[in-house]
């Protein structure tokens, strides 16, 4: 019950904090187009074909040091480029793309960009450490796919990676090198150390597998239902949580869970279950090492103003969780009428933030972000025309703050 009073006043602060500043316009960052990318199935042009087509589009895109990296899943290569937009790396399945224009007359010691081909089978998510190492989230071929005895869940994904000289390595499994396939890989990050965290779905939650800067096994951390806090189980009326998005520090071997909270919702009027409802968010960060939650962090909610006639009325709606930055500043995100609400928190919970993150719905078919170390966000952005890489320069905000 300590725990849930200092949870809940900590609610109230930050109502307050907020409240405070409501007569404040909530200012915007403006969209930054860095480069277009044309479609088709040439070496620089992406593949998107069909969009009017049923199922999931596989196209996300990561930033370090002003590389971009995207995955074109359509197509099964990865495209590195530069800010200008001009193609330096190139990693494709030979099958399924023409051969590379520029390594068609052989191998040129002058030439400043690198085709590197790879039998990939279905890539999904990648990660780029700072030896320019690259991880990549492949599915095996079904043949080589296999399920775990306990759960019954299929194990079909792998991690490739190539070394900062454009080699292929080896495959990361469970266990590291040449190991067991993963279950479904939600999504993989690179450390400051260089290690690797892979952050998977499971039929009971999720797990998280930490990996030493040589790809093997250190640490696996399982996320489920019983090991996640909940303040409020000793509340009279029932509570439910979810795991949104669980994020790793760059620094320290520590991880961030973002948890939603509900209660049911009664009706007063027949005394009956008829819902949830929700109550807040917290930010869960747990000490890998030494195996330990640590005191959460409340997240206020997103204000969603809903008119309804004459009537007008405020609905409170979780954020999701982007990631974390070097400097220890929490984002989150929510899709609003005009583009999205951008919410950043201090790691303390002593500073919060708020952005407009401009972009154009209407003409916007599918986006992908990415969040880098220095709290830039960048975009990959499908429209009819064309595809635009873009970035909204949230770390100058950052520093600003840091230094008043």
């Amino acid at each position: 019950m300590k725990l849930v009073k200092k949870i809940l006043f900590s609610v109230v602060i930050a109502a307050v904090f907020l409240g405070c500043r409501k007569g404040r316009v909530v200012s915007s960052v403006e969209k930054e187009n860095i480069f277009n990318l044309n479609y088709g199935t040439f070496e620089d042009e992406l593949n998107v074909f069909n969009l009017g087509s049923a199922g999931n589009i596989s196209i996300s895109i990561a930033m370090r040091d002003g590389f971009f990296y995207i995955l074109n899943g359509e197509s099964n290569k990865i495209m590195e480029m530069n800010s200008y937009g001009d193609l330096l790396s190139l990693y494709y399945n030979p099958q399924k793309n023409p051969f590379p224009s520029f390594a068609e007359s052989g191998t040129d010691v002058n030439s400043t960009r690198v085709a590197v081909p790879y039998a990939f089978n279905e890539i999904s998510k990648i990660a780029v450490d700072s030896r320019k190492y690259l991880y990549a989230v492949d599915k095996l071929p079904f043949a080589r796919q296999e399920t775990d005895s306990k759960t019954s869940q299929v194990l079909s994904q792998v991690i490739v990676r190539f070394d900062g000289a454009k080699k292929y390595m080896n495959y990361i499994g469970q266990q590291g090198p040449g190991g067991t396939p993963f279950p479904y890989i939600k999504d993989i990050f690179t450390t400051d150390r260089n290690e690797l965290v892979v952050l998977c779905t499971t039929s009971s939650g999720s797990v998280v597998y930490w990996f030493s800067m040589d790809g093997f096994l250190m640490y696996t951390i399982p996320i489920e239902k019983e090991n996640v806090p909940n303040p409020f189980a000793d509340e009279k009326t029932e509570t439910f949580f979810s795991v949104e998005n669980i994020v790793p520090d760059y620094r320290e071997r520590k991880l961030y869970l973002k948890v939603d909270y509900f209660s049911s919702y009664i009706d007063e009027s027949s005394r009956v279950q008829s819902g949830v409802e929700y109550v807040t968010t917290l930010i869960h960060t747990f000490d890998v090492e030494n195996n330990q939650y640590d005191f959460p962090i409340t997240i206020p909610p997103y204000d969603e103003p809903v008119s309804e006639g004459f009537s007008k009325e405020n609905y409170e709606i979780p954020y999701d969780f982007l990631g974390i930055t070097d400097s220890g500043w929490l984002y989150f995100i929510v899709s609003t009428e005009n583009g999205f609400s951008l919410q950043m928190v201090q790691e303390n919970g002593q500073r919060i933030l708020k952005r407009k993150i401009s972009l154009d719905r209407e003409s916007c078919l599918y986006y992908s972000f990415n969040l880098s170390r220095e709290g830039i966000i960048s975009a990959i952005v499908v429209e009819n025309e064309k595809a635009s890489v873009c970035w909204w320069r949230i770390d100058s905000l950052i520093q600003a703050v840091i230094k008043n």
